[in-house]
């Protein structure tokens, strides 16, 4: 069975352009075809001090995996792509990239390793006017 399912991509570090389209390709040779992919968007870092800027995207995905193995295809492409930390305990760090889930069909879940909707996607401008450019 085929999903929809919409990510949100940041970069704070190197050639942020090329760190987004990088995760795109790779989100697209291992999880599925991206059908909407949303203008990049320069922002100031959110939640923690740095004097690099964001590069920020959302995409539109079809893909067969379930929400937590598509959770652990876009850690690991994080991972493959050179990210050395993830972010917890809402201590936030600069990162060559970042794949978040936002939403998944219209599933609500809610574990200790995942939460659809995201749940502060509605309070992060960066995530917010990329989606709505792609939502259908």
């Amino acid at each position: 069975m085929t999903h929809t399912a919409y990510l949100s991509l940041g970069t704070n570090l190197g050639d942020k352009e090329h760190n987004l389209l990088s995760a795109i390709s790779e989100i697209e040779r291992r999880i599925g075809p991206v059908k909407a992919q949303s203008a990049f968007l320069a922002t100031e870092p959110w939640g923690f001090e740095s004097q690099n800027t964001f590069l920020n995207a959302a995409i539109r995905i079809k893909t067969e995996l379930s929400p937590l193995e598509l959770l652990e295809e876009t850690q690991q492409i994080e991972r493959d792509l050179g990210r050395q930390q993830k972010s917890v305990n809402g201590q936030y760090h600069d990162r060559i990239i970042d794949i978040d889930i936002l939403l998944y069909d219209d599933l609500h879940i809610s574990t200790p390793r995942l939460t659809i909707p995201h749940p502060h996607m509605h309070e992060r401008d960066f995530v917010l006017i990329p989606l709505k450019e792609i939502i259908q």
